[in-house]
Order: structure tokens, then C-alpha cells, then sequence
């Protein structure tokens, strides 16, 4: 009954823009953090972002900061990932994960992963 459900990808250009949702079924979401993470063909997951729920704090590699933007909405039960100014490079399969450390975005170990969503930034 726990389940992750990414949506919101897409074929968009260079420079364009899509907000990524993850929504949650079985619990209520803003009790834990939740990380997004992508993985392209050939290459190694990566994550790109995570939100707490102990204090609201955010993080982003350098590849996605300033570009990027994570937040929830509680009464929803969603977290969402804007992304703007994209590059082919952010072309991947993305997807949400709660933590083993469930509060905070500390560790690399992640108990429920949604299914992805396909994002493929092409002109």
C-alpha cells in the first residue's frame, strides 16, 4: 500500500522547463524527506536533489543548483522538482525515494523508490 508515483516528464527543448511530482499513497508524506535522483542510459544514478522534513532543508549538486528547485506541498501529499533551463545532458529516468535515515537527507541508503519518469531535453 506505500507507494511513490512520479509524473510530469516529457520531451522538452534546450532552455525549456517541466515540474516533476511525486506524490505519495499509504502515508502521509511530509513526515519524511524525499530525495530525486536520475539515471540516463550507461551511465550512474545520480541524485539532484532532497528535501528534509526535520527543519525544510534543501540540497543540490552542482550540476542541477540553481536550476532546479525542490518543494512540498503537504495538503497534497506531494513533493515536486521544478526544473528550468534544461540540457540534453538532464536527459534521464528520474526518480523519488525516501531515506533510510527518514527525517534528514543524511546517508545513501533508500528504503521506497517510485516507478520514474522519463525526461529527454532535445531540439
Amino acid at each position: 500500500q506505500l507507494q511513490l508515483v512520479e509524473s510530469g516528464g516529457g520531451l522538452v527543448q534546450p532552455g525549456g522547463s517541466l515540474r516533476l511530482s511525486c506524490a505519495a499513497s499509504g502515508f502521509t508524506l511530509d513526515y519524511y524527506a524525499i530525495g530525486w535522483f536520475r539515471q540516463a542510459p550507461g551511465k550512474e544514478r545520480e541524485g539532484v536533489s532532497c528535501i528534509s522534513s526535520s527543519d525544510g532543508s534543501t540540497y543540490y549538486p552542482d550540476s542541477v543548483k540553481g536550476r532546479f528547485t525542490i518543494s512540498r506541498d503537504n495538503a497534497k501529499n506531494t513533493v515536486y522538482l521544478q526544473m528550468n533551463s534544461l540540457k540534453p545532458e538532464d536527459t534521464a529516468v528520474y526518480y523519488c525515494a525516501i531515506p533510510a535515515a527518514t527525517v534528514t537527507c543524511s546517508g545513501n541508503e533508500y528504503d521506497y523508490w517510485g516507478q520514474g519518469t522519463q525526461v529527454t531535453v532535445s531540439s
